[in-house]
């Protein structure tokens, strides 16, 4: 036999053990049907009423594929071991500020004190946020272009009635910039990204900004969210929500205290004012917009005591909120287990109500067909404080830990490595 003979010998041996492996790679491939399985976790998904320990499944193009009882392991090319923590669709954070600029004299509509959405979401295991208002109609399609198209995070908007937005000073005072066709346009025109309109921060006791902001929500379909900027003595929310809102609209900064400038929900003593009832009962939503000033446990837990839950936790998120008292969705999900409120209705108005509200019935949930935005919480133990706006504190003994986040199939926080193999020496 000649030494070429050999050669194609060995050539023909080697060609058959390649395609060996290649068959044994293929059929293991084959066998991983799913791009991550997680296992064993107590999944909370409050549109589906599941409650109980499953296994979800999330296909090769980031969707839900199955939530079951059990989801063979092999399945998936990434295992998560999600045993002993809560697995929750991707928190909808309903009121933040993310319209962030290098233009110093802005404000929240392309300023400073707005946030860079992908920074501060994940980590709290927020998966979508709604920017309150900080751009209106002249500035959304810049707030579109620099935030919300250059972001991770899925971020809508609520536009805001004032064409500036949150741009400080006399442009949210401005009566003549305050145009309800023109908003209702750049609304309808964008209608995957606004899905809301806001009104904030104005001064006076003319009802005739809220009024402007109502009828833009009517001409485009969409809610309305009211911040009362303040007057002296305060304009009646009673008239606000049984007047100038329709039902499904929202007032924000539910549990604020204002005594000189924005009336509270409760009385002097406490005691939840009974067309607060009356306004849940005609369909007015309520959003916590915790932010750096509206939020006292002083109204918050006499509220809840007497039966006025929120219908959105949100977070109201800035520079002037995330080193307060609020810090993160994360941590004021938490605080709201002090008030009496189980771990299912933190979940409840921090992903399937929000979206009902923002008419996204997409979002907040795990449907197979959806897309997987996922949320895994530990509960931490020991002894935390949570303090309100004024510094008050309340002491508890559990704590939401945002441990994975998943935003559309791909893993976008870790904390403590869940995901990643162990280190061999």
């Amino acid at each position: 036999m000649t030494k070429y003979s050999h050669k194609i010998k060995n050539m023909k041996r080697k060609s058959l053990l390649t395609l060996l492996i290649l068959f044994l790679i293929s059929g293991f491939a084959m066998a991983q049907t799913y791009s991550i399985v997680i296992k064993g976790g107590h999944v909370i998904d409050p549109k589906n009423s599941i409650d109980g320990i499953m296994d979800i499944a999330i296909d090769n193009n980031g969707k839900i594929a199955k939530v079951e009882k059990s989801i063979d392991a092999k399945e998936g090319k990434t295992v998560l071991n999600a045993k002993g923590m809560y697995v929750t669709p991707g928190i909808i954070d309903m009121h933040v500020h993310v319209f962030y600029g290098t233009k110093m004299d802005r404000s929240l509509a392309n300023g400073p004190s707005s946030v860079l959405p992908d920074a501060f979401s994940f980590r709290a295991g927020v998966t979508t946020v709604v920017d309150a208002g900080s751009s209106g109609w002249r500035s959304f399609p810049e707030f579109k272009k620099q935030t919300i198209d250059a972001s991770q995070t899925r971020v809508l908007a609520f536009l805001n009635i004032a064409a500036e937005g949150m741009r400080g000073g006399p442009h949210e005072q401005n009566l003549k910039d305050m145009n309800a066709i023109k908003t209702a346009e750049v609304a309808k025109a964008y209608p995957n990204e606004i899905v809301g309109i806001k009104l904030a921060h104005y001064n006076g006791h003319e009802w005739e900004p809220t009024d402007s902001a109502a009828r833009a929500g009517v001409l485009a379909d969409i809610p309305v969210m009211v911040d009362f900027g303040g007057s002296n003595p305060p304009l009646s929310i009673e008239e606000l929500f049984m007047k100038h809102l329709r039902p499904g609209d929202i007032f924000t900064h539910c549990y604020a205290y204002f005594p000189d400038s924005r009336e509270a929900p409760v009385d002097a003593n406490g005691k939840v004012k009974p067309f607060i009832f009356e306004a849940q009962k005609r369909g007015i939503k309520f959003d916590i917009g915790h932010g750096g000033g509206s939020f006292r446990w002083s109204v918050a837990i006499p509220s809840i005591q007497q039966g006025f839950l929120p219908d959105a936790i949100s977070s109201d998120l800035h520079t002037g909120s995330m080193n307060g008292g609020m810090k993160d969705m994360a941590n004021l999900m938490s605080r709201f287990l002090l008030t009496g409120m189980s771990v299912q209705d933190v979940i409840l108005r921090s992903t399937w109500m929000p979206a009902k509200i923002i008419k996204r019935p997409d979002l907040g949930n795990l449907s197979v067909g959806s897309e997987a935005d996922v949320a895994i919480f530990s509960i931490a133990k020991g002894k935390f404080g949570f303090t309100d706006i004024s510094g008050v504190k309340m002491t508890g003994t559990q704590k939401l830990v945002a441990e994975l986040t998943l935003r559309a199939g791909k893993i976008v926080w870790d904390l403590n490595g869940m995901a990643a193999p162990e280190y061999k020496k």
